[in-house]
Order: structure tokens, then sequence, then C-alpha cells
């Protein structure tokens, strides 16, 4: 009996069309999601830079007495450091607090010019760089960071001022993305015209 030999037909029409459709695919969800790989990216340079960070002075953000009394008790541990609080309590209780985690009034600096989270940060960006500031420790609450740190690293970032962070539980939730992206876009426009509006 003669052999036969088997010759392998070539893919049909409607392989390749699949093959096609699948591969143009993978090429839209790579389009898709590479937006969100670099902020990711970023984020996790940022986590890594941020183990061999020293910090230059101790930033507390205002709009809660805890933050302050959390960081009076960061204060605490690092007693050399100038401690800058945004718009927060009032100078007599804030004295207060400090003097009672021991902190010196000398290291105390207290601003009331900023009337929320973006204006925390661009109130003191020039102050800090003036003083040869390039990196702070940054107090707020946990459910705040989220927003805090995109502002901080859009506004103290554009200025070569690192963040490295030192929360407390809140025990609320995240806040809603909304605000962190309303803030970020405020922060850049802050960056593109000098001006960061308000509440």
């Amino acid at each position: 009996m003669a052999h036969q030999h088997l010759v392998p037909r070539s893919d049909s029409a409607p392989t390749r069309k699949r093959r096609r459709r699948h591969g143009w695919r993978w090429w839209k969800i790579s389009i898709a999601v590479s937006p969100l790989l670099l902020p990711l990216g970023w984020l996790g340079y940022r986590e890594i830079e941020n183990t061999w960070i020293q910090p230059q002075a101790i930033f507390i953000l205002g709009g809660e007495e805890e933050r302050e009394i959390f960081g009076a008790k960061v204060a605490h541990t690092y007693p050399r450091l100038p401690v800058w609080i945004s718009s927060g309590a009032p100078p007599a209780y804030a004295k207060r607090v400090f003097k009672k985690a021991g902190v010196s009034a000398g290291n105390l600096h207290l601003d009331y010019r900023a009337i929320d989270t973006v204006t925390n940060f661009t109130t003191l960006v020039d102050r800090f760089k003036s003083k040869g500031i390039t990196s702070v420790y940054l107090i707020t609450s946990d459910d705040h960071l989220p927003r805090a740190r995109v502002i901080g690293e859009i506004v103290f970032g554009s200025q070569g001022i690192k963040v490295k962070p030192i929360t407390f539980e809140s025990g609320r939730d995240s806040e809603p993305i909304q605000k962190t992206v309303r803030d970020g876009l405020r922060s850049i426009w802050w960056l593109m015209t000098g001006y960061a509006g308000g509440k």
C-alpha cells in the first residue's frame, strides 16, 4: 500500500480572523489599562523610596482635633524636627497640646491661611522650599490620606519636596474618589496658574 503524505493545511480564513480579533482585543485592553499602570508604578516607586527618606519637618493637616493630638505624639518621637500645622486648632489650644507632649514651643509653627486640603499644601510649599526642606512627615487620618497624598505629590513634588505619610486609624471609610480626583485637578491647575481656588 502506498504511503500517503499528509500535507498540513493552512489555517482557514475564519481561524485567521479569530486570531486577529483576539490579538486586537489584547491591544485594546493594553491601551485601556496603560494609563492606570503609570500612576500605580509611580506610587510603588514612592513606597520604596519612602523607606530611606529622612524627613526634615513634621507637617500636620488641620481639620480635626485628632490630627494634632496624634501629631504631638509623633513630634515627641522626633524632638529635633520642626512642626508645622496648617489651619488647625486655635493657637492657645494647639500650644497646650504640644506642650503637654513635651514639644518645644520654638519648634511649633502655626499657619492659618489654608481653607481646605489643597491650600494646606499651596500656602506652605514656598515656605518649606525657602527653608531648604526637601522632605516632610505628613500627618493626617487614614481616611483622608489618599486625597492628601495625591495633592502632596503634585504640589510638594513639583518643588522637590517628598512626602512620607504617618496616619492614625479614624474608624471611617475612605473618602469618595471624586474628592481625590477633584483636588488632584485643582492641584494641577495651581501648577499651571498659581491659583488653587477654594471651597
